[in-house]
């Protein structure tokens, strides 16, 4: 993007970043108020068409099934000696075998690597975290421990704590983030990089602001600016708003997807309708824009981006601009029918792709 210093020369470049900054931040809390606007709509045309079902929320005491089902791996914990937080995670196949950790998004947990789980621990040692905040894992109150860098130490502590130096990294959605930045931050550390439906940040950045409709679709971004509406806005209806992000015909899986049993929703439900269960998710949102925009920055081991083109939240192109930052093998697929649930969606064509990926990197190191 061209700078605003370099249009108008005259200016002192001090001044010319204040103004960008203020302008920047002006933009933020405005779409944060429209945002804030539409969603308070929604919540009064709701209590006008049924007030009783607005507010009508389940207890949800026990756990379904499908959380504890074995084939998934086994649930276990590490506390970080240096944050002293207590980290979730399920592991499955051999101790001793190459670590692949898988990082979620929002708002998932760790059920959503479940094909993954079952598919990779013939070969490695599979672990899908619940991130800082999320599901089991601990959720520091204040707002500033959700920064990036924080998010970003937690990975390196991990996989530390797990016993490894290094690992093989998927992440999707903000997870996907998360792994660009573990991949930028500590290369020594990431062998090969995978990530699902998530730009290089710097692509993010700098697309959001020159294309409107992005702008829009990451509404939600600015959304969760604000405190604790947001919170309130997905337990109305008994959650519906979450319901309908995996299900619905804009957001949800494709037709011609695996669609989410009765029980994986169910799942989603338990865990993000305990007390304060949506508050630490959201605070990773309410930090990110004092981190941004990132410097660019280059991604230096393999690389494989997986997309969904029918991805209601971020638009294609941002995937092929991708391209420019990996200065290494860097392999693009993206799946017509599939939508930004890709791991979820098209499990079986996932997997065999990141299993190509894998295999092509170990022939192309031996040669």
């Amino acid at each position: 993007m061209a700078s605003p210093a370099g249009c108008l020369p005259w200016l002192p470049g001090g001044f010319m970043v204040t103004v960008r900054a203020l302008l920047f931040w002006a933009l933020v809390y405005s779409y944060c108020a429209v945002c804030a606007c539409i969603e308070l709509l929604k919540l009064l045309w709701s209590i006008g068409r049924s007030p009783g079902k607005t507010f009508q929320r389940f207890i949800r005491e026990n756990p379904p099934a499908c959380l504890s089902d074995p084939s998934l791996g086994t649930h276990c914990y590490v506390r970080i000696k240096d944050s002293g937080l207590r980290f979730h995670y399920v592991a499955a196949g051999e101790r001793g075998k190459p670590l692949m950790l898988l990082l979620h998004g929002f708002p998932e947990f760790w059920y959503s690597w479940r094909h993954q789980l079952r598919e990779f621990k013939s070969e490695y040692r599979v672990v899908a975290l619940d991130l800082r905040g999320y599901g089991e894992t601990d959720a520091p109150s204040h707002q500033e421990n959700y920064k990036l860098d924080c998010l970003i130490t937690d990975i390196k502590d991990i996989l530390e704590s797990l016993g490894y130096n290094k690992c093989m990294l998927i992440g999707h959605d903000w997870g996907g983030m998360i792994a660009w930045l573990v991949a930028i931050c500590y290369p020594e550390m990431v062998t090969k990089l995978i990530v699902i439906n998530f730009p290089h940040p710097s692509v993010f950045t700098e697309y959001i602001l020159r294309h409107p409709s992005q702008l829009i679709k990451s509404g939600y971004y600015f959304f969760f600016q604000m405190p604790w509406f947001p919170e309130f806005m997905f337990r109305v209806n008994d959650f519906k708003v979450l319901k309908n992000l995996f299900t619905s015909r804009t957001t949800g899986i494709g037709r011609k997807g695996c669609r989410l049993t009765a029980e994986d929703i169910e799942a989603y439900l338990y865990i993000f309708s305990q007390p304060g269960a949506l508050t630490g998710p959201i605070n990773h949102y309410r930090n990110i824009f004092s981190c941004l925009p990132l410097q660019h920055h280059e991604v230096t081991m393999p690389t494989l981006l997986l997309w969904g083109e029918r991805d209601a939240f971020m638009e294609v192109e941002m995937a092929e601009t991708t391209r420019i930052y990996v200065k290494n093998h860097f392999r693009l697929t993206i799946l017509s029918e599939a939508s930004h649930w890709l791991q979820q969606d098209q499990p079986d064509i996932v997997n065999k792709l990141i299993w190509t990926f894998l295999k092509e990197e170990t022939i192309r190191k031996r040669e």
